[in-house]
């Protein structure tokens, strides 16, 4: 089974090995046929607290960690260098 993988920017770390991750997509409105944004928020598990505001990042699904985490960093674009 393949796993679900998004990418975004992780908006908030004050949680211990807790991000919370923004994530856009673009999708078109069944009625006007336009596209527009759609913004989520989802809780990943960063396990070395590497990640921090403003850093694009990988995550992927996985079993439920806790409540509201189901979410894990897989790559950390801006901990390479790699800035948008």
């Amino acid at each position: 089974m393949s796993e679900f993988v998004l990418d975004g920017v992780v908006t908030s770390n004050s949680c211990d090995k807790t991000v919370t991750v923004l994530v856009t997509r673009r999708v078109m409105h069944p009625k006007y046929k336009k596209y527009v944004n759609i913004t989520k928020k989802y809780h990943a598990h960063d396990e070395k607290n590497e990640c921090n505001v403003g850093d694009n990042v990988v995550i992927c699904e996985t079993a439920p960690i806790s409540k509201t985490k189901c979410w894990v960093v897989r790559e950390n674009n801006s901990a390479k260098g790699v800035r948008p």
